[in-house]
């Protein structure tokens, strides 16, 4: 063994933080053992460190040890090497001590970047192994001078030991199918559990952990960041060659690289004219292969199906780039701004709302409020927690402000939640999420469950589209295109139903002419709601009340001459739909339809003749392939209305398609035909 008076010894620590507050005595041994720490788990004698125990290598050493800690329920890592001075005698002794030896570092603060409080794991343990090199007896070895086997902390099963850093790794082979897997654009939950299914492991059993896969990913999009932001470029001025009307817009950082980009496609834009009155915008995605955050504005049409307006590309998440993206979205549309906007709980973008669309309302997605809900008070209210949701609810659909603000202090009081930090800060955005502030703004719907569900599907759809960044606009535009097929599908499906009149009043005959299937179908229940009301007339207007209500009811005011009906429950302002108590006081008016403009144009089915919508629309060749569609989905609908007009309807369009198959067809594609040629 070496002699501990050799000279003067160089001492370097792996990492500086354990130099503070792990001592190493050279004479510590197996013996130690304070009352207030916890032993090592055994196992057999041979695979049980000891003093004296020979290596080949101090690698070999470290990976004895770190079976052993393995075994046991633990980590190592290299501490500290020390070895001669000045005369070339290199490396003399070695310590290998517990992941959880030393203190967390004292980091300094720095106010220009953001600090990220990850709670340390570190606790002082003093477990280590000590190994000496010594060459008195011919070849160089390492023999082991101490080992202290004794924790302060908890030592892990075997089926948690796995999930510490120390031993969870990813091969080159199973990166690069990892990488291979990210190209074809399937979430890294998916990669998991396929990877489990290749190499015949239990779920969970992998050597390496999603979080693991996901910085994996990140490294390699930090790898060639730059090349993907060039080619996502050069594809969108391609498209725009070929599309005159796909629009986006980008910015550059200092270094000249890409900071954020927006686009949107010619449909959506046409799409936004009628039904951009109420969008969605949701940033509460990321593109997962890239790392990248992801906003998407969305919108309803008038068969209640979703809707695809824009989408965006972040470098980062706060006021100036959601103002931007604001500016960007405007810019396509033309400059008009939505009614409203519904978003996530962002204050940066609630900010950039107000600076970039002053006019507009803006309010909080209900779907995204209640999603945090279990997180948020699962723990805190245990078994009383649905009893709670189902009072929020209620308070949720209140119509007055002053019921609901009396309802939420009594609620307070009764479930014990007064210094509760998110019901606090639920209450200070009430105007921005409860339904009692929001009612006299037009929201189509959209704050319902089941438009939140067909929306989060729909957006679905382009998260899974993440192949290489580059690619994702053109994978977003199919399925979008897909998207608008479903819908058309949808339409006609929904256009050849028969519909069942429920009331036999004219105005709901007169509504089903003029309303698509999905706004008639809203209608009608308040229709046949409509009948267990009673009106009675007041000096300024009227009152609304079920017939078993002795009291309450809702105020109408309508002024014949003008056809201007108004209620106070604001369903119409709300919905664009009317409600029970206006349609009451018109039938009781002896009103036989409902007055145009509570017939919205973004509810109704194509009511302008084909000739004029032809005239009225540019010739764009992708324009005038939409119309062509809106004239065939009405032609299939009046034409199912009985047999001899399906018949005539067959024969004629057998003589057209004729007529058309006839003509010569251009040698390029519809988005290449010549300014020329599109205006024969």
């Amino acid at each position: 063994m070496m002699s501990e008076d050799a000279g003067r010894m160089l001492v370097m620590y792996d990492d500086p933080s354990d130099q503070r507050s792990l001592s190493l005595d050279e004479t510590s041994s197996t013996e130690e053992s304070p009352d207030e720490t916890r032993l090592s788990l055994e196992t057999t004698a041979d695979s049980v460190p000891y003093i004296g125990q020979r290596f080949a290598t101090h690698d070999s050493a470290y990976e004895f040890y770190s079976e052993y800690a393995k075994r046991c329920g633990f980590s190592i890592r290299r501490h500290r090497t020390e070895g001669k001075d000045g005369v070339g005698k290199g490396l003399t002794r070695r310590y290998f001590v517990c992941h959880r030896a030393g203190n967390t570092p004292v980091k300094t603060l720095n106010d220009s970047k953001p600090q990220r409080n990850r709670k340390s794991s570190r606790c002082g343990c003093q477990a280590y192994l000590r190994i000496s090199k010594v060459t008195d007896l011919g070849p160089a070895e390492w023999r082991v001078t101490g080992f202290v086997n004794h924790h302060n902390h908890e030592l892990l099963e075997p089926n948690q030991v796995r999930f510490l850093p120390a031993y969870r790794t990813i091969s080159d082979a199973d990166k690069n199918r990892i990488l291979m897997f990210a190209k074809t654009g399937i979430s890294v939950q998916q990669m998991m559990r396929l990877m489990e299914l290749e190499k015949c492991v239990e779920p969970g059993y992998l050597p390496f952990t999603e979080k693991d896969v996901r910085n994996l990913l990140q490294s390699f999009r930090k790898s060639d960041q730059e090349d993907e932001s060039i080619d996502l470029l050069r594809m969108c001025r391609n498209n725009k060659d070929k599309d005159p009307n796909f629009k986006f817009e980008y910015t550059l950082d200092s270094n000249n690289r890409l900071d954020n980009i927006a686009w949107s496609y010619a449909s959506s834009v046409q799409s936004y004219e009628i039904y951009g009155d109420a969008v969605v915008f949701d940033t509460t995605h990321r593109l997962t292969a890239f790392d990248t955050p992801l906003g998407i504005w969305v919108g309803v049409n008038n068969y209640g199906m979703p809707c695809f307006f824009g989408c965006v590309l972040l470098r980062e998440e706060n006021s100036r780039s959601f103002s931007w993206a604001l500016k960007a979205f405007l810019g396509f549309m033309n400059g008009k701004a939505p009614q409203t906007i519904l978003t996530d709980q962002n204050m940066c973008l609630k900010e950039a709302i107000a600076i970039e669309m002053a006019s507009t309302k803006h309010a909080l997605c209900i779907w995204m409020i209640v999603a945090k809900f279990p997180s948020w008070f699962n723990a805190v209210l245990g078994e009383r927690y649905n009893e709670w949701k189902a009072e929020f609810y209620r308070l949720y659909n209140l119509e007055s402000i002053e019921d609901f603000e009396l309802g939420w202090s009594d609620m307070v009081d009764f479930f014990g939640l007064h210094t509760n930090r998110h019901i606090v800060n639920l209450f200070a955005l009430r105007t921005l999420w409860a339904l009692p502030y929001l009612r006299s703004h037009f929201f189509a719907g959209m704050t319902t469950t089941g438009h939140s569900k067909a929306i989060n599907s729909f957006i679905q759809r382009f998260l899974s589209a993440q192949t290489r960044l580059a690619q994702f606009v053109e994978q977003v535009a199919v399925a979008v295109d897909f998207k608008d097929q479903a819908a058309e599908q949808q339409t006609m499906q929904q256009n050849l139903q028969n519909i069942c009149l429920k009331t036999g009043a004219p105005m709901e005959s007169h509504a089903a002419s003029v309303l698509t299937p999905f706004a008639f179908s809203k209608l009608q229940e308040q229709l046949v709601l409509a009948a267990h009301y009673a009106s009675f007339q007041m000096d300024d207007g009227f009152l609304v009340r079920h017939h078993t209500k002795l009291e309450g009811g809702r105020k109408v005011y309508w002024v014949p001459r003008e056809g201007i009906i108004s209620c106070s429950c604001h369903q119409f302002e709300f919905s664009g739909i009317l409600c029970r108590h206006a349609l009451r006081v018109l039938s009781t008016g002896n009103c036989f339809q409902i007055p145009d403009r509570y017939l919205p144009l973004r509810w109704r089915r194509i009511s302008t003749s084909p000739a004029k919508l032809l005239q009225s629309t540019s010739s764009d060749h992708t324009e005038r392939i939409q119309v062509l569609q809106s004239m065939v989905s009405t032609l299939v609908t009046e034409s199912a209305r009985s047999k001899e007009r399906l018949d005539i309807a067959t024969e004629q369009v057998s003589i057209l398609l004729s007529r058309i198959r006839e003509q010569p067809v251009a040698s390029q594609g519809a988005r290449d035909i010549s300014p020329i040629h599109r205006n024969l």
